[in-house]
């Protein structure tokens, strides 16, 4: 058999052909490496830690699959006290540790008179000690139905002597909801199992059918919105008009989606707005706002009445709002640099372009934390010491890099560092200000948490309904009030308030001692 030889064959193909299809394959190597950044982030953000630390993008441990095993291992672990004879093993870990500031009952544990009768000679044994064991009980909550008795009182003399008789009846308060057997106790609570607990309605609906009691996601629904309208809004109006008297603000959103909208489809996204007051405020305020979409109209809308600094992300659409001055968010910068680090292999991450960008920022946030507890006019010197000559080194640096892929993390980080370089450097003006925008995030994340429970709002009124309890419920907490006591005097005090009563009385921070966190008393 003759050896069959392979020849290759030689194609000539022109120089522009040959140009054309160099340029066709490294635009196809660009668009293969944007994908494989794009599925390392979507991994990271599915399997891996959302910090941002640079120690935790090296070597970082996620709890996703073993988080038991690991708490385990935490509690199990022990210290040495070494004593002056031996060297003694101490658990440590807070497992065994009863929580303070709750209410405790004796339960006393006897023998009968037949068993305390001496083995020996018969006679009743006496109490010389005892043995004190505690556990915690968990009482899940329970319902049950007041019935308000209001008497009438009349004078038996005068009915007696045929007068006029004087009728006085027992003063009656007047309900939540005019008409409706719901308490302020049961709204309360519905509402801070939703809000707070994240518990959409119909599983409160069948967690109480459970127990018998037979109440309706709607009628819940109706309660909410009737109790919102009544007493939240106008509380919600004159919050409003405190924060918008403040100096410096911070703004977010995040997507919702409302279901039953006019003349728009059901996919399309709405809005939650949120703006909150700032560290420096005495009194805290978070407000969000629903709205149908994501228009700049929406923020100048709300802050018109706002002068001065307001903190937000790099969206545009805050920009235009008159007598505003924006601040940007390092915390969005650093973020990009992050993302570009990780896409990188692992051997090729220290002393890289990401990691040299990400130094800058660790650096800008190490001189913050520094300065953590220092007065404002402390804070603006010290900005203007240490972090000005870093800034100008660092958007220095960033101009002078060359080569990057505009369409690769790197490239999107380096572009919105120089984009973004006069709000970002805003925070070092002003003592008030602060590096970032994360207390927003910080706000707007227990709306984020309770969406991925509950998914959407039927109509927008019940989405206006949740913006506005959303609203009270994170400003009482950031006022460390407890969300079920606060809801609890709004909705027992609002219906009843004297003419000579101001709403005022009821903002969080004039609530009674009764709406205080506990957490936030024993701290104290």
């Amino acid at each position: 058999m003759k050896n069959e030889v392979k020849s290759s064959e030689t194609v000539t193909i022109s120089k522009a052909e040959y140009e054309s299809l160099k340029s066709h394959c490294a635009q196809l190597e660009s668009e293969l490496n944007w994908l494989k950044e794009q599925l390392l982030i979507n991994k990271k953000k599915t399997f891996g830690s959302s910090s941002e630390r640079m120690e935790d993008l090296y070597a970082g441990i996620s709890l996703l699959f073993n988080e038991a095993e690991l708490i385990e291992d935490i509690g199990n672990k022990t210290a040495e006290t070494t004593v002056k004879e031996h060297t003694r093993k101490k658990k440590t870990g807070c497992f065994d540790k009863l929580p303070e500031n709750i209410e405790t009952y004796t339960v006393e544990h006897e023998l009968s008179e037949e068993e305390r009768k001496c083995p020996e000679c018969g006679e009743e044994m006496e109490v010389i000690g005892k043995k004190v064991t505690k556990h915690l009980e968990i009482i899940p909550a329970k319902a049950v139905i007041r019935e308000d008795v209001y008497f009438t009182y009349a004078c038996r003399k005068c009915h007696e002597n045929e007068a006029d008789t004087p009728v006085v009846e027992t003063p009656q308060p007047n309900p939540v909801i005019k008409g409706s057997f719901a308490s302020a106790e049961a709204i309360a609570h519905l509402m801070t199992q939703k809000f707070v607990m994240h518990s959409p309605l119909y599983r409160q609906e069948q967690e109480l059918k459970q127990k018998g009691i037979e109440l309706s996601r709607q009628t819940m629904s109706n309660w909410f919105i009737t109790a919102s309208k009544l007493w939240l809004e106008p509380l919600y109006e004159r919050m409003k008009e405190l924060l918008l008297k403040e100096s410096v603000l911070h703004a977010d959103e995040t997507t919702l989606q409302v279901l039953k909208t006019k003349d728009k489809p059901t996919a399309t996204k709405s809005y939650m707005w949120l703006y909150r007051t700032s560290g420096c405020c005495e009194t805290p305020i978070v407000l969000y706002d629903y709205r149908p979409n994501r228009k700049a109209e929406n923020a100048e809308s709300f802050l018109k009445e706002f002068k001065g600094y307001l903190h937000t992300d790099g969206y545009k659409a805050y920009r235009g709002i008159e007598n505003v001055t924006i601040v940007g968010c390092w915390a969005h910068a650093r973020r990009r640099f992050c993302e570009a680090l990780e896409v990188l292999p692992e051997a090729q991450r220290k002393g890289s372009t990401a990691a040299i960008g990400l130094d800058y920022c660790g650096k800008l946030y190490a001189i913050e934390k520094k300065m953590k507890d220092k007065s404002p006019k402390d804070k603006l010197k010290e900005r203007q010491e240490q972090a000005k000559p870093l800034l100008d080194a660092f958007f220095a640096w960033a101009k002078s890099l060359r080569n990057i892929a505009p369409k690769s993390k790197l490239g999107k980080a380096v572009h919105y560092l120089i984009e973004e370089e006069p709000y970002l450097r805003r925070y070092i003006e002003d003592g008030r200000l602060e590096i970032d925008n994360n207390r927003a995030e910080r706000s707007i994340k227990p709306f984020v948490i309770g969406r991925k429970n509950w998914l959407f709002a039927n109509t927008p009124s019940g989405a206006k309904a949740s913006a506005t309890v959303f609203s009270i419920i994170e400003t009482a907490k950031e006022n460390r009030l407890d969300p079920y006591e606060y809801l609890k005097f709004i909705f027992t005090k609002a219906p009843n308030l004297k003419k000579n009563e101001s709403i005022d009385t009821l903002l969080p921070w004039n609530a009674p001692d009764d709406c205080r966190s506990k957490s936030a008393c024993s701290t104290e």
